[in-house]
């Protein structure tokens, strides 16, 4: 069999097709089914299956749009209740396609609907698909489907059934499985994964700490602590997909294009501004928000679904006509593009400027500001930059008004500068005429 890995960066996202002859399955299929259709002609293979681990919080996938134009059989545990035409799959259901026999596990732990997609081919060469249940130096948190979508799920009941995952569901499986996780490195479906995209069976048993021989009770304390923050979107996403998305790029069109604009007449919704940050600060939009979407490395999709709720509307203000496609194949990710009500690119016109900083000033005088530090708690708990920081989560802070002194300028941090562009026009937002710094990049002067 040929294993082909997709990554998508900015969300630490790992997809994967799977080809035996001219058959090709896939496993947790990305938003946008293109890269999978191109593989399918180079290789001359019909796609005829797609698995689902799982009904994924912190992305939307294209599995009912692939079915639909493809004809390929969706498979999925009986447990996620799916709301579309599929195929059941789990403990002890097994398909062929070409010369690759696919079997099912349950394994929850991070969600109670979750499988593992076993495939072993004619040389006996096994690899395993393992979703967000075991990833490369972690497992999947289990704290999600308690504010994750309409299926709930305590989260100390998950942490035991992953403790009882990781205890006796793969011990059949020899050590020179290998391993392919749905994500890597900067996902927050787990905290300590490493940067390797795939490992083997036999690496993690002796690496991993969650095969690690220890209590119900010490692993359950493990993985619950120090778990990141919840996106408001991942609740949301989880309903999708047990549903299933529209077609990707189908609610495109009917999003109205606003070019060069020299008025704006503000109604109800926010304004996302996805510019780089000084763009944003010579000028923008009153009520915008600069949630910086210049390289793959910036997270869009992460904080876009953490500081806007779901199904809440909002005006996107982008560079240029040449990022319109970029930007909203990325806004699709996590399903929020039926919530913009107007793409917008400035003008010549002056709107809003965001003053700098005297950096000289806060140096020498730093009680002279309130500094926000939006960083999250957990990065808090582990060192603070500002003694006196006021600590305030980046996703926490349009609902914060009442905890921001308004007596000095507001100075705001996070820890190298990219989600303090953020915070800064937020807090700019909620505190109208009051004084708000961005520290930006600059704070690395500031750290020990």
């Amino acid at each position: 069999m040929k294993v082909i890995q997709f990554e998508d960066k900015p969300l630490a996202h790992y997809s994967y097709a799977i080809i035996s002859g001219n058959e090709m399955a896939l496993v947790d299929p990305a938003r946008d089914p293109k890269p999978y259709y191109q593989l399918a002609e180079k290789h001359h293979a019909t796609i005829k299956a797609v698995f689902e681990t799982h009904p994924h919080a912190d992305f939307v996938s294209s599995h009912l749009q692939i079915h639909h134009e493809t004809g390929a059989k969706i498979y999925v545990s009986k447990l996620v209740g799916a709301n579309y035409k599929h195929e059941t799959f789990d403990d002890g259901k097994t398909i062929t396609l070409g010369k690759v026999v696919f079997s099912a596990i349950n394994s929850p732990g991070h969600s109670p609907d979750s499988i593992t997609i076993l495939a072993v081919d004619a040389k006996n060469n096994h690899a395993m698909f393992s979703g967000d249940t075991l990833f490369i130096g972690d497992v999947g948190r289990p704290d999600l489907r308690e504010k994750a979508g309409n299926m709930k799920a305590k989260r100390e009941e998950l942490a035991k059934s992953m403790y009882h995952t990781m205890q006796t569901k793969f011990n059949h499986l020899p050590d020179t499985t290998i391993v392919y996780p749905a994500h890597g490195a900067g996902s927050l479906c787990g905290k300590n994964m490493s940067l390797d995209s795939q490992s083997t069976l036999g690496r993690e048993r002796k690496e991993n700490w969650a095969f690690k021989n220890m209590a119900e009770e010490q692993f359950v304390n493990h993985i619950l602590k120090d778990q990141s923050f919840i996106p408001s979107y991942f609740g949301f996403n989880v309903d999708i997909n047990k549903t299933g998305a529209n077609n990707f790029n189908s609610d495109f069109c009917r999003i109205p294009f606003q070019f060069r604009i020299t008025t704006f007449i503000p109604d109800s919704n926010v304004i996302v501004d996805v510019r780089k940050a000084s763009d944003f600060k010579e000028n923008h939009l009153k009520g915008s928000i600069n949630i910086i979407a210049e390289t793959e490395d910036d997270k869009l999709e992460t904080w876009l679904g953490s500081i806007i709720a779901p199904n809440e509307g909002f005006h996107l203000v982008i560079n240029s006509v040449n990022d319109l496609n970029t930007i909203l194949s990325r806004i699709a990710k996590i399903g929020y593009e039926k919530q913009i009500q107007s793409i917008i690119t400035l003008g010549t016109k002056r709107f809003e400027t965001f003053k700098d900083l005297d950096l000289k000033d806060f140096k020498n005088n730093p009680e002279k500001f309130t500094i926000i530090d939006i960083r999250n708690k957990s990065e808090v708990a582990e060192s603070k930059i500002f003694e006196k920081a006021i600590s305030i989560p980046l996703h926490e802070l349009r609902n914060s008004k009442d905890k921001i002194p308004t007596n000095k300028p507001i100075v705001v941090h996070c820890a190298g500068g990219y989600r303090s562009a953020a915070g800064s026009s937020v807090i700019s937002n909620i505190l109208e005429n009051k004084t708000v710094y961005d520290l930006s990049d600059d704070v690395e002067q500031f750290k020990e």
